[in-house]
């Protein structure tokens, strides 16, 4: 059985040896965030001791693709097919009365910051934030439930702000907006990577519940329980929930912040959340994201390949694999290996991805014989079959990512793709050297 709660999944791994266990006190200003990034989010941690504090905090859960996998009891080749397949095939969640989550319960007046840490990770940051918590809320319907990952800025007592990004998410807010009522919302903490993973499903692509495509991915249903303060269902086996509503007409400053691409983001009013309930596990252990990190952007790469995956087989059958690496931020290159048929293919399968997702930039297309996930051998697949003046073709002035900084130069985006994929005819040219036997290094040691 694959772990279904952080803490079992945490024992898991440190009897394997690949958990950190940092014993000795951090400050959550700056100097955990320091830790985490020093592995740059692809190291599981667990802290013991949070200055101020005494529970303790995990962090790097996420971050690296093998564990991602692992956490799932598949293999990282799995990934993109496990996504796919669960998106297709969802387990439904199980509602029960009461659960571990609920073990304690705070509200009336209280203090978030009084409760569990809440680190500040870069220098100019404007103050402490939440960065891991899975946000719950339901369409308008009262029917459909939907998960993502939101950041929000503590504002002090039991207020932050959130930046929401979805359309979907906007929209919603907007009518109760107009309406002068309140959005309910649950915010999870602790929880296993396989329910961040999907959390960035596309709610506008698939219009699935992700809390169910989670127990797919899991390969069997996950537990919930009504909160106490709001109607909403969240994860019986979270480690803490933070009960609350979106106030309507309120907003409050919210930035600079280091964002996914490793700029500062702008300052800007954002939605107000007052929050009515905090309800946790006994010895609860609270859980962070370091921001641009592997582990904030490995989720949203593998639900990217997935997608990119499914949409460019639709007009390039012959595709292999694609890979969205973490060098071009999670969203904005791809590489995309297929198995040449017809002259084209190249150039096709790169329209098509940009066609499948606004923030792609850079798309390299290579043949079969080049590991996608070995950047030096795209690159010299770039070197040794690319003629610039019939292999690149840019594409000016299309829509492009909020996030990226240059996209706001003039409020759209470039894209250039590579077809890097040898003529048809020619593979003799292009056969790679080999050598016919294989031996062990330490047979000559």
């Amino acid at each position: 059985m694959n772990p279904v709660t952080m803490r079992a999944l945490l024992d898991r791994w440190e009897s394997r040896g690949l958990l950190y266990r940092v014993k000795k006190e951090v400050d959550p200003i700056h100097e955990l965030g320091a830790v985490i990034n020093a592995k740059n989010g692809r190291q599981p941690f667990l802290f013991e001791k949070i200055k101020g504090y005494q529970s303790s905090m995990a962090a790097g859960l996420g971050g690296d693709r093998a564990l991602m996998a692992d956490s799932m009891g598949i293999h990282s080749a799995e990934l993109i097919p496990k996504i796919i397949g669960s998106i297709v095939n969802p387990i439904p969640t199980t509602l029960r009365q009461t659960g571990p989550v609920q073990e304690n319960l705070v509200t009336g007046e209280f203090d978030l910051a009084d409760l569990f840490p809440i680190p500040t990770y870069h220098a100019e940051d404007s103050g402490a934030y939440y960065v891991s918590g899975i946000l719950v809320v339901k369409d308008l319907s009262g029917r459909k439930r939907y998960t993502s990952i939101r950041r929000m800025q503590y504002l002090g007592g039991n207020r932050t702000n959130i930046l929401i990004t979805s359309p979907e998410l906007m929209e919603q807010y907007a009518h109760y907006e107009s309406i002068g009522e309140p959005m309910e919302v649950a915010v999870m903490f602790g929880v296993v990577p396989a329910v961040v993973l999907s959390s960035q499903i596309s709610t506008h692509l698939y219009h699935t519940d992700k809390l169910d495509v989670a127990g797919a991915l899991l390969g069997q249903s996950l537990d919930v329980v009504h909160c106490k303060t709001v109607d909403l269902e969240v994860l019986s086996e979270a480690e803490i929930v933070f009960e609350g509503r979106m106030l309507p007409y309120e907003r409050e400053l919210e930035g600079p912040f280091g964002e996914l691409a490793g700029y500062y983001g702008t300052r800007t009013p954002q939605p107000v959340v007052e929050f009515s309930a905090v309800s946790y596990r006994n010895n609860a252990i609270s859980q962070t994201i370091f921001p641009s990190s592997y582990e904030e952007r490995l989720p949203m790469a593998l639900v990217r390949e997935a997608t990119l995956l499914s949409t460019v087989r639709q007009v390039v059958p012959n595709i292999k694999a694609v890979h969205i690496p973490m060098g071009g931020v999670a969203r904005y290159h791809a590489v995309i290996q297929i198995e040449k048929k017809h002259d084209g293919d190249g150039k096709q399968a790169a329209l098509a991805a940009f066609a499948s997702d606004k923030d792609l930039k850079h798309v390299v297309v290579v043949n079969d014989d080049v590991d996608i996930f070995d950047s030096d051998d795209v690159e010299w697949a770039i070197a040794t079959r690319v003629q610039a003046g019939d292999d690149i073709f840019i594409v000016q002035g299309a829509k492009g990512s909020p996030l990226e900084s240059s996209h706001h130069l003039k409020g759209v985006s470039d894209k250039m793709g590579i077809d890097a994929t040898y003529p048809l005819g020619k593979e003799e040219l292009f056969k790679r050297t080999s050598i016919p036997i294989e031996v062990n290094l330490k047979d000559y040691l």
